[in-house]
């Protein structure tokens, strides 16, 4: 884009697209205001058809140069029509031919007089203000002739422009009007156009040939209009520029921005039809109302079809050129020119700059959503800054640069984020893949939550499972036969932890620790870990009898599970990270999992736990301080979702709460009864280990200040 702006490499696209905003901003911009100081004499459909085909005879122009300046008292008079060659006359040729000839007498001096037609037509113009129109070639064919005609007084002689360098469209020859007609008239003016494309947008006020400088018609006719002051020209600072630098063409006290070849943008003032048309018959025939034509600017012009004088513009695409001329003339009166000033291309490296960095800097921070209205707001800005000083300044930013850079900008950046989104997801599937299950990989992808492996504090639930009796049974296994157990036993664990939105901590040998809450939030992280843990132990139940048909010692786990505030994050050393959880909450889980064994429980959760989840049938089996902690906690043993606990199971339940309620209220005796009730109807190591205390506490009572608290001595 810089070599671009620099005209280094030009990239027409851009030009294309920048003369396509030009167009816009152009005709949302135009006055839309009729100038009356200037009409067009318009040799229309219906001035052909009531005089005839076009050109007409040259009295018919004197006529018409003649009504204009003395019945209708115009001021200046502009002509968008060529003159090249004299007229042939067919009356001359007559009169030639029959003087002398025998036996005919006939006033030839008068009758040569009247025909003369370009002599009147030369007349007309003498000692009034009319412009003569001409076009420079800018390229003369090997068979066309390189003069034409004649050319009128230079407006600048070579000699006057010694010193100054501009470098002015040069013409390669000339068309210009006949002798006659050139020399009768005082002044002349150019109206050809050049341009790189098809459409006009801007000409050259001045053009060079062999040295000397011409005007182009609506500069001369204004300048006639305006009492004909001189041209001069004006440079920029030769401090500020590393040069003299065209910039303006001043005509007395009016300055003409213009660039350094005198182009200038046409100042359209709207729509064809922004100067009032009169048709050239109604002048000649006087149809016209005076008022109209008055001390006006006028210009002769053709709209007729067949005439070939339609141009494409930024307003039209078919627009009549006598009024291209109109217009810059309008423009000269009012000083109403756009400009594009040499420094544009400075203030558009800046602008792309700034977008740049702005959407740099911010864009990588913000939310798509965000990045998007970022890049709106951006092209909302640059396009309303750029039409604020078009209309306050008349000054021309290019703006299709600015705007390719911000939408370029936008879709790198979209298809930055695209691969930063696929890398993320690969990332997220190493960093997550071990521990947690492919589909909460997908939802927490989906959910675009921004995760973090940087240690915070969370309320979460850890769950902790062991086999018991594992060193017995790997002493009685090969090496890999117990591989294949291992195998065998944690592939059903770890599915099930999975299914359950659990994420794998790590595996210790026959030990399995997993917490629920991270890396995504889970409200109902107690609820998902006990459903896991039930889960476990019907699972185990299979597997013992898969394990049973292979030879295979029974496996039975214990499950502690906690919940509560704790740490999570990647934890570790420079060498090796691992994310996992930390705190009193997950010690205190891996405690429960040692109790399982001693109160004869397959799970036992901390009373933390079990105030967050519910529909559970609990058996609270102890007030029990934990080794390394020192306030006690009660926990509980899961017995299973209350809908599906039969009608003895609750009876047994109850009839155990009033027994530990009466163990905990001293009467022994009574509590011993109704354990012996419960031994007796079912086997269990938790009541035989309270009728063990009972029995302890009947011989030797405990301490008066004894709460009830059972202090745990080991892991």
């Amino acid at each position: 884009m810089l070599l671009h702006i620099s005209g280094g490499l030009r990239i027409p696209l851009i030009d294309e697209i920048e003369e396509y905003l030009y167009d816009v901003r152009l005709r949302w911009n135009m006055p839309n205001t009729l100038d009356e100081r200037i009409v067009i004499v318009d040799v229309d459909e219906r001035s052909i058809a009531a005089e005839g085909h076009f050109p007409w005879q040259r009295d018919k122009m004197a006529d018409l140069v003649n009504i204009l300046f003395d019945d209708y008292g115009i001021r200046v008079l502009a002509f968008d029509v060529m003159f090249a060659e004299p007229e042939e006359s067919t009356a001359l040729q007559l009169i030639d031919q029959l003087r002398g000839a025998p036996g005919v007498e006939l006033p030839f001096n008068e009758l040569e007089e009247r025909w003369r037609t370009d002599r009147l037509f030369a007349e007309s113009v003498v000692a009034r203000d009319v412009v003569l129109g001409f076009v420079f070639k800018p390229f003369v064919s090997e068979r066309e002739p390189t003069e034409t005609g004649m050319l009128p007084v230079p407006t600048l002689f070579a000699e006057q422009l010694e010193g100054i360098t501009i470098p002015f469209y040069a013409g390669a020859g000339f068309t210009g009007n006949f002798e006659e007609l050139q020399n009768a008239a005082e002044f002349g003016a150019f109206f050809s156009y050049p341009r790189l494309d098809d459409v006009t947008r801007i000409t050259p006020l001045l053009e060079a040939y062999q040295g000397d400088i011409y005007e182009s018609l609506g500069l001369a006719a204004a300048r006639l209009y305006l009492g004909n002051p001189p041209l001069q020209f004006e440079f920029g600072d030769e401090e500020e520029f590393s040069g003299l630098t065209l910039e303006h063409l001043r005509l007395g006290d009016r300055r003409i921005p213009i660039d350094e070849k005198t182009q200038v943008y046409i100042p359209f003032r709207g729509p064809q039809g922004s100067f009032a048309y009169v048709s050239a018959t109604d002048v000649l025939n006087k149809r016209v109302s005076p008022e109209r034509l008055r001390d006006k600017l006028v210009m002769v012009g053709t709209s007729a079809a067949g005439l070939l004088d339609l141009r494409a513009t930024p307003v039209s695409d078919a627009y009549v050129g006598v009024e291209i001329h109109a217009n810059i003339a309008s423009g000269v009166l009012d000083e109403r020119f756009m400009s594009s000033p040499a420094y544009s291309s400075g203030i558009e490296a800046v602008q792309i700059a700034l977008n740049l960095a702005l959407m740099a800097a911010l864009i990588p921070v913000l939310s798509p959503a965000l990045a998007a209205l970022l890049i709106l707001a951006l092209a909302g800005l640059n396009l309303a800054t750029n039409f604020y000083l078009w209309n306050s300044t008349q000054l021309i930013l290019p703006l299709a640069s600015v705007l390719i850079v911000i939408l370029v900008m936008a879709f790198l950046q979209i298809t930055y984020d695209y691969f930063i989104e696929s890398r993320r997801k690969e990332r997220l599937g190493r960093m997550f893949g071990q521990y947690i299950p492919a589909e909460l990989v997908e939802e927490i992808d989906e959910s675009g939550e921004e995760l973090s492996l940087e240690g915070e504090n969370r309320e979460m639930s850890v769950l902790f499972s062991d086999v018991r009796g594992f060193t017995t049974i790997s002493e009685s296994l090969e090496p890999t036969e117990l591989t294949r157990l291992m195998n065998e036993f944690l592939t059903p664990i770890t599915r099930i932890i999975h299914e359950h939105r659990g994420t794998i901590d790590k595996y210790m040998g026959d030990a399995v620790m997993a917490f629920w809450g991270a890396p995504l939030k889970d409200e109902q992280h107690a609820t998902n870990a006990l459903d896991t843990a039930l889960a476990m132990v019907e699972a185990m139940k299979l597997v013992t009898e898969e394990f049973a048909a292979k030879g295979w010692p029974a496996i039975q786990v214990g499950i502690g599970i906690s919940s509560g505030p704790m740490n999570v994050g990647n934890m570790g050393s420079e060498f090796r990270m691992a994310y996992t959880v930390m705190g009193d909450v997950v010690n205190l889980g891996s405690r429960l999992e040692g109790q399982t064994k001693n109160y004869g429980a397959n799970i036992i959760i901390s009373q933390e736990t079990a105030a967050m989840i519910s529909g559970y049938a609990l058996r609270e089996l102890d007030l029990i301080r934990v080794k390394g902690k020192n306030v006690p906690i009660t926990i509980y043993e899961p017995m299973g979702r209350e809908a599906d606990i039969r009608a003895l199971v609750r009876e047994e339940i109850a009839l155990y709460h009033e027994a530990l309620q009466l163990y905990r209220s001293r009467a022994f005796a009574q509590a011993k009864g109704l354990f012996e009730k419960l031994e007796a109807k079912n086997a269990s190591t938790l009541y035989q280990l309270y009728l063990q205390r009972i029995n302890a506490f009947l011989a030797q009572p405990p301490e008066p200040d004894w709460d009830g608290v059972f202090v745990a001595t080991t892991k």
